[in-house]
């Protein structure tokens, strides 16, 4: 958003408070179509994979500032935007290592990312002239989960080799190790005094103290959804894909790979809300068959709080964008009863505009605009345009 004038006469960044109004409004402003290479053809006597579609970016990422969004794609490249100016700044190539899950760190020049082939060492780049700074190796499978600290220069990355490692910028080695019977998700509370593991096939997730992390987490938070036993019996294990903080710490946003979300208080671990009114993204196509065990799709960032926590953002198979307000969310407190059902929301609203799944949503953290991946690229603005209704509802006022 441009600097505007504020009464004082001094340029000062006008501030939009995020209302279902304005949520509503949302629609796309700048669209990259090429924002991913598009799928090579197979070649003769050449293994072509089946099922799989056009490309997809992965993974965004988006500076303190909320300048920059950089994101990664299946085509091995990072390409960097202006938030701002909606250009295309540069791309960058990973052909020999792959990447996924970039974040930046604190500077607006350098990433860390997980690789996808060659080896499990995650790299830590800098954008300005294309160089790796440093190596962290130790994880011997595919890193899956990956999160800089909010308030340091601290990371902590989860893995299919069913560890959690805590790492350092400043050192190559890893700090801590977390050893756990499956593969974990991970996430930083806005503190970065505590942060969480979630554990698939066990429904479980355990939120630890960063300063004793090597001692048993102080909350452990059995995710159970007795509803879902009405849908098929035995009930679909959830499959965890992310795990994020509310801005106040109050609350935790599980995302998942079915056709649910869930919000969880943070605090006791009560389950409050079940997030549904949308295609889970667990499949490639919507016509491809579901799979008998839930999987996690090709990306694990369908779904995010907005910044003051007031709404989360997700994406469907289909295409549309969910918003969901939870501004008022069921207080609970006590023993956490398993068999009490969470509160069903449906979305505010579902926004039309992005073409093909939306694999990857986030809202800006300093701007009021929202990024949408997939296929392509999509920079979301409010319309700020009035409606034909409202002008018509002014002119009779006018008029009597």
């Amino acid at each position: 958003m441009p600097p505007t004038t504020n009464a004082n006469g001094n340029n000062a960044p006008s501030t939009i408070p995020l209302a279902n109004a304005l949520m509503t409004k949302l629609k796309p402003a700048k669209v990259f179509k090429n924002a991913v290479e598009p799928t090579p053809l197979p070649t003769p006597g050449g293994s072509s994979r089946t099922n799989t579609g056009p490309r997809h970016i992965t993974s965004i990422t988006f500076d303190d500032r909320g300048d920059q969004v950089l994101t990664a794609s299946e085509d091995e490249t990072f390409r960097l935007y202006s938030c701002k100016s909606g250009k295309h700044l540069k791309t960058l190539y990973s052909k020999k290592y792959g990447v996924d899950l970039p974040r930046f760190t604190h500077k607006n020049t350098t990433v860390i990312h997980a690789s996808t082939k060659e080896d499990d060492t995650i790299r830590y780049h800098s954008l300005h002239d294309n160089k790796y700074l440093q190596y962290f190796k130790g994880h011997k499978q595919r890193v899956i989960s990956l999160e800089m600290s909010p308030v340091d220069d601290g990371f902590m990355s989860g893995s299919m080799d069913n560890t959690v490692r805590l790492w350092d910028l400043r050192v190559p080695t890893c700090r801590g190790l977390l050893n756990l019977p499956s593969s974990p998700v991970v996430a930083y509370d806005t503190s970065g005094l505590v942060f969480a593991v979630g554990i698939n096939r066990y429904s479980r997730i355990l939120l630890y103290d960063q300063a004793n992390y090597d001692k048993a987490p102080f909350l452990t938070i059995t995710l159970e959804d007795p509803s879902l036993a009405l849908v098929s019996y035995p009930p679909r294990p959830i499959y965890m894909t992310s795990l994020a903080f509310s801005s106040n710490g109050k609350y935790l946003l599980v995302g998942c790979s079915g056709d649910a979300h869930y919000i969880l208080d943070a605090f006791e671990g009560h389950l409050l809300a079940k997030l549904e009114g949308f295609v889970g993204l667990e499949r490639r196509r919507l016509d491809a068959p579901p799979s008998i065990d839930p999987v996690k799709g090709n990306s694990g960032e369908e779904v995010s709080w907005t910044p003051d926590s007031k709404y989360v953002v997700g994406g469907s198979l289909d295409g549309r964008i969910a918003v969901w307000d939870v501004q008022i969310l069921p207080v609970r407190s006590g023993v956490v009863d398993l068999k009490v059902p969470p509160t069903r929301l449906q979305p505010l609203t579902a926004l039309d505009g992005h073409s093909g799944p939306a694999r990857c949503v986030k809202f800006n953290p300093r701007l009021a605009m929202m990024v949408t991946a997939g296929t392509e690229l999509a920079f979301w603005l409010p319309d700020q345009s009035a409606d034909n209704e409202e002008i018509a509802k002014e002119l009779l006022k006018k008029k009597s």
